[in-house]
This record gives C-alpha cells, structure tokens and sequence, in this order.
C-alpha cells in the first residue's frame, strides 16, 4: 500500500513507524492529484477491526464539504479519500481532514516501506487466549472443590486464590476490549466491546466484594471462561481477515527499488524508481525487470510478458516496441526510454485495480457487526432497567446489582461472535483436506452466492506446458536436428521439443537471437529454429497465425525443412468440472490474453459457449466489474499475474497452486491438486457452511429470546448465567462441526454409487 497514490512507492507496508498525525506538508506530498482540482489521500488506519469502526469513519470524512468520497478497506486498514485542492479560493489544509479521523478515536498514519510487516496484535491475541485459557482451567479445577462441599475457611482461601489468578488475566487478556470500549465511549460511542468490558469487570468486583465478605460464592470462573471464549471469537475472525493482506505487497515487489538510467554524457548513475521521470533512459540487462513504462531505444530480448497477458511464452521486443513496468527482460539488453512515473506506470495501475477492488469488499460485513450499534444499546438499557427494576421494587441492590450483571453476562455476544468464525475454520479444514486452501473466511460467504464462473485459460483450463501435436508428422532425423539447437535455449518451446527428441544432434557452435529464434552455422549451411520470420523470412506471411497453435519451424539456409506446432494440454478434470457446473446451473466463461483461434479451439473441446480472446488486465477486471454491475456474482478462476486485477474485482476467486505469487495471493482460494474438481466442491462445502451460518444466527437469537427473560426474572446468578453463555457457545460450535458429519456421509454416498454401477453426482446437492 502507498501513502500517495495506488502506486508502487511505499506499497510494501501496512503500519506506521513514527507517531502523530501528518503534517499538512506531509499530505500534500503524499496525495496523488486526480484532476480537476481533486486529490487522493491514503492512511493506515491500525485499529479498524469491524463494520461499525468502517461506518464511524467514513462518516467521520464524509461530514467535511472538502471530503468528495471517503472508502476504508477492512482487510487493508487502510482509509482512502479524495479532497477537494481548494474551497472558496482558500487552499485545504489536509491535516484538518486526517484530525477528522483522529477525533473518532482511530489513529491515522502515513505509511513507510518495509519488506515485512509482523502482525503483533495476532501475536498478542493468541497470547491472551492462551494465558486465559490455561487460567479458566486452574479456576474450575478449584470451583469444583467448592462446589463439592468446601466451606468456611478452605472456601475463602480456594475463592482467594482464583481471584488472585483473575485479576492480573482480567488485565492481561481484557485489555483489548477495554481499550476498545474506552476509545468508543471517550468519543461519545458505544461498540460490543462496552457491554462486554462491563460484565467481565462487575463480574470480577462482585466475586471480590463476596470473596472479602466470606460469602458463599464468587464467580471467578465465570469471568475468566467467559473472556477466553471471547478471545477465541475475536482471534479467528482477526486471522482470517488478515490473509488478505498479502497480495498488494507481493505484486509491489515486482517493481525493482530502482534502475541503471544512461545519462546525457554517456555516464550511468543508479536512481530510485520514484525519481525516474519521462524521458529517462534506462539500461535494462538480461534478468532484469523493466521498472517503469517505456519505449525501446536499441538492444533486442525476449520479453516475459505473463504480468500483461497472462501467457507462459516470451515476446519479442526490440526498437520502438513499448514495454510494460513488471515485464521481465530474459534473454538480452535494451535501452528503454521511460514514457511514464512509477506512480503512473502499468504495474501501479494494476496495483490501483486491486486495491480499488478489495476496498469494495467492505460491503460483506458480518452480520454481528452491522448489528453492533444495536445490540450494544440493548443490552445496556436491559441491564440497567434489570437493575433498577429490581432495586426500587425488590428493595435489595446487591441482588438487583447481581442481576444485572447476570443479564450482562447472558447477553454476551460470545455464541453471536463464534457463529462466523468457527464455520469458517470447519469449513477451511475441509477444504484442505480435498485439497483447497482458503484465505479469506468471507469469502466462503460470497462463494455459495455465485451463479457464473468466469475462467482464465493458460495456466488454468490448461497446464500451461506446450505439447507437440503433429510428431507423428515429424521427421526424427529433423527433429534430432531441432533439439540440438534447442538444448541450447530456456523457451517453453525449446523444452518441449528437447522433452519428446529421443536423440539430439551435436552442433558445435549455437547462438541464440533473442526474440527470433537459434542459429547453428555448419558446412552444410546455417541451421534455424525459431518464428518463420526468422527461420524462414520469405514465408513469414504464413496461415500458422491463423491456426489454433503456437509454431516453431527449422530451416536450412532459409528453406523449411520442418513445422513444429504446440499446443497447450488442458487441465486434468476441466472437461468433467465444465459439465459438472453446467449441470448445477451455472455458467462458464473463458477470459484470456491468448489469440482467438487458440481460445476458440479451447472453449469449443472443453463445451465453453462464451469466450473472450486477447485482452488485457484491465480489460478481464473490467469485464467482472460489469457483470457484477448488471447483478451478477461472478467466480473468477485464474492463475497469472495479470489476472490478479480480475481476481481481486470479480465477487470471489481462485487459483491453482501453480500460479504466479501475485495470482495466489490475490485469490480467496488456492487449489493444490491439479485437477479443477476443486471449483464446483469449493462452491458446495462453501454452500453448506454458508447455511450452517444461518443457522448458526438462529440458534445465538434463539438463545438469547430464552435465556434474557430468565437472568431479568432473577433465576439465573453469574455463574449460571456463564454456565448458559458457554453452552450456547457449545452448540454454535457442535453444529458447525455437522460440517464434516455431512460430508463424510456424501462421500459414502458417492462411493455406495460407484459400487453399485450408479452414476456418481460430483456436487453434495
């Protein structure tokens, strides 16, 4: 992420060194002006964990005139918003704006570069949990003595001693609901942290008031059970937001930190990338990756093009052909002169695409947040009308001061705060066991909503490894001769040939022209083996470009001896995986870079009716952008860097485990296995998590409509009243656990089928 721009420039980092809110110099500097007297500001915002602190701060920004639009992305923290330069001819100062969001309560920070960000507060989390945890369990161990008869003074001194245990845990592991609480109630809010920090602390006061007192019962217990099953709620949820981080930070790296740029005398000197400007020149060596966007001056080289087209085959580049930020130089060296900054170069743009999409994923919120302005309200009117009730008509405040906080703890959002998660990692678990790994608990949500699958194709619907098609075609004693000259080559061509060559011939001198093709001067003439434009310049007008496969030829002296053609296999499964979703009612779509013969071929072979051919990056996004505009909730399948806009802009994603780093972490899921059965089971164990959400909903209300009518009515003490906000817990999780019961049965179900000679149905439907 940047402090400027979606850009590259300080696109490593998610946290904030320094202290303070930035100076007004600070975010001029670090906005990126859109035109028409407008600018974009970007910020960490670290304490953002939820629907209702999302709400709080846009709202926050939105209420300034200055303010045109405000977006927070959750899994990002990060706050975007675009300003307005001046207002009535006074220039903005944007420090007033970031105090906007300081006086929420939520700190604003620039954002510095680093290659790694170490996510202390999951740290400190699984930290709480265990520490109160292992404390929950020394204190029932020591409840169970007084609740088996000990009195007096062996009463007193087990009640000591687990209040002794309590009180440095209520600090330790409470500390990050109170923290919670206090931001929200010192700004004039309230969050679910407030009626939470309130029952564990009036819990706690009231079994230390009846520990001094000698009385009968404490509820220490009650208190630590009740913040470990909390924490546990909150640790999950935080860990699988936070999987979704990595993928803005993995693309960003493949801008290098800066370049070799010719100078006008001839010199080199070495340039950050942010300080490139247009009309540098630049020398770009083999192996290295082309930092900004830019013309080609002199040199020529193989050009790794799968960040732009999504294609494993180089492309040759050579004077006046224009490179993209990100491509990688393979086989020789160019001077490149740059055409555009880093900030407005073709891998910030495709770093914009993503960011601009994740942040629209901030409309699927769990439903217990966006309930949390209510709930909270709620439960502190119960109480406290609980408590005053019980006072002015009961006479005795120590009871009625016991009620309430009985009803505090009944109404715990414990069985509210698991009912997502814990389906979420049931649901992950068996997801892995077929082989798919998933990186965002939400989007199990958006999976099971899904009704098109839209699919990449090199890489994806295919292995990505060409194969020779017409070797029965093939002389071998020309074939011997290719792959002589393409042991000498890295192409995926070159390899292909030399993987089906039983022998190769022994040339004693090879060259390889970069971008064209081999060469091999011998007595009986110069060998080539490469495009027909090189191999073969009088025939380079060839019907090959129009044929659904990729062409290498050798020659001799320019005359053909022999036409090599390829094609890419497709992907074990993609057939069955097509009619299986078919089947269920959904829809396949084919995005590719490749050429339309080639995607035309494919789709046909695979019964794919809608296909789109040759596009870009920005144009496979677009085309998901679109569709999810006209109401339709797209998966999108891809494996290459330049599908990871797409990814990231279609409703949910996947990709193959063989795909490029920026593919997978763009994902929501990556499937390790190479067939693509993945995609319709991740769509039906999504499906059933999804309904044991729900279901999961039903039963934390229904708990609550039972269980509040008895701590208000008196019959439910502290203890009970955890006793009865654990359990309701224990369902939450026992019917997420039903996850793995249904599928183990579908699975026998499947396998009686095939015992039996029935057709198997692929889908758990």
């Amino acid at each position: 992420m940047s402090c400027c721009a979606p850009g590259t420039e300080g696109a490593l980092e998610f946290e904030k060194i320094s202290h303070g809110l930035p100076t007004a110099e600070e975010l001029w500097l670090s906005s990126r002006e859109l035109g028409n007297g407008l600018r974009q500001t970007d910020l960490s915002v670290p304490k953002v964990y939820c629907g209702t602190c999302i709400t709080t701060v846009e709202q926050a920004l939105k209420k300034s005139p200055l303010v045109t639009r405000a977006r927070v992305n959750l899994s990002t923290r990060r706050v975007s918003f675009v300003w307005k330069e001046e207002a009535n001819g006074v220039r903005t100062n944007p420090a007033e704006l970031a105090a906007l969001i300081a006086a929420t309560g939520y700190d604003a920070h620039l954002f510095t570069t680093a290659e790694e960000v170490n996510d202390a507060y999951r740290n400190e989390l699984i930290r709480a949990v265990a520490i109160s945890g292992f404390a929950a369990a020394n204190i029932m161990l020591l409840s169970v003595s007084v609740w088996s008869g000990a009195t007096d003074a062996t009463r007193d001194l087990f009640h000591w001693i687990s209040g002794l245990i309590a009180g440095p845990v209520l600090i330790f592991a409470g500390r990050f609901f109170y923290r919670s609480a206090w931001g929200a109630l010192k700004h004039g809010r309230t969050n679910m942290d407030v009626p939470i920090s309130l029952a564990i602390t009036l819990s706690y006061a009231m079994s230390l008031w009846e520990t001094i007192h000698h009385g009968p019962h404490a509820w220490f217990d009650a208190t630590v059970s009740l913040l470990f099953f909390l924490l546990i709620g909150r640790t999950l949820e935080h860990v699988m937001r936070d999987r979704a981080r990595s993928a803005i930070t993995g693309l960003a790296r493949l801008s290098p930190r800066g370049a070799m740029v010719i100078l006008p005398d001839g010199a080199r000197e070495y340039r950050p990338v942010e300080d490139i400007r247009p009309g540098d020149r630049i020398a770009i060596a083999a192996g290295d990756r082309v930092p900004v966007d830019g013309k080609v001056i002199s040199g020529l080289s193989d050009i790794d093009m799968s960040i732009v087209n999504g294609e494993s085959q180089p492309v040759a580049a050579g004077a006046g052909d224009m490179l993209q930020a990100g491509t990688l130089s393979l086989t020789g060296s160019m001077v490149v002169e740059a055409t555009a900054t880093a900030r407005d170069s073709f891998l910030s743009e495709i770093i914009g695409l993503m960011e601009a999409a994740e942040g629209g994923r901030a409309r699927y919120r769990r439903i217990a947040d966006r309930a949390a302005q209510y709930y909270s309200p709620a439960v502190h009117l119960l109480a406290l009308l609980s408590f005053l009730g019980w006072g002015i008509f009961g006479g005795d405040w120590k009871e009625a001061l016991l009620i309430a906080v009985s009803v505090l703890i009944i109404t715990c959002p414990c069985a509210l705060g698991l009912a997502v998660p814990v389906v979420q990692v049931v649901a992950a678990g068996r997801l892995f066991q077929n082989g798919i790994m998933v990186k965002d608990g939400s989007a199990m949500e958006r999976l099971a909503e899904v009704d098109s699958v839209v699919f990449d194709k090199t890489g994806t619907l295919t292995i990505g490894r060409p194969r020779l098609t017409n070797l029965a075609d093939t002389r071998l004693d020309r074939l011997a001769l290719a792959a002589g000259l393409a042991l000498h080559s890295r192409h995926p061509l070159s390899r292909a040939i030399v993987q089906v060559a039983t022998e190769a011939h022994d040339f004693a001198e090879v060259s390889e022209k970069p971008g064209e093709g081999l060469e091999a001067v011998t007595p009986e003439g110069i060998y080539r083996l490469g495009n027909r434009r090189f191999a073969c310049p009088q025939d380079a007008d060839s019907a090959a470009e129009r044929e659904a496969a990729s062409e290498v030829v050798l020659s001799l002296d320019g005359r053909l001896l022999q036409s090599f053609l390829f094609e890419d296999m497709p992907r074990p499964g993609a057939q069955k995986t097509i009619a299986s979703l078919a089947k269920s009612g959904f829809s396949s779509i084919v995005l590719s870079g490749d050429r339309a013969p080639v995607v035309k071929e494919l789709a046909a072979r695979l019964g794919i009716a809608e296909w789109k051919a040759a596009l870009s990056p920005r144009d496979k996004a677009d085309y998901c952008v679109r569709a999810g505009e006209a109401g339709h909730k797209l998966l999108m399948v891809g494996d290459g860097i330049n599908d990871a806009p797409a990814l990231a802009a279609a409703h949910v994603s996947m990709a193959p485990a063989t795909a490029a780093d920026i593919g997978r972490q763009a994902a929501d899921f990556v499937f390790l296995r190479e067939g693509l059965e993945a995609v319709p089971l991740a769509i039906e164990i999504s499906r059933r998590a999804g309904r044991l959400i729900r279901e999961n909903f039903a039963l934390a209300i229904g708990y609550n409509v039972f269980a509040v009518p008895i701590a208000i009515a008196g019959y439910a003490t502290p203890l009970v009243a955890s006793i009865a906000m654990s359990t309701s817990s224990l369902i939450v999780v026992v019917n997420a656990l039903r996850l793995n019961r249904l599928a183990r049965l579908e699975e026998k179900r499947q396998e009686d089928k095939a015992g039996s000679g029935l057709p198997a149905n692929a889908s758990f439907a």
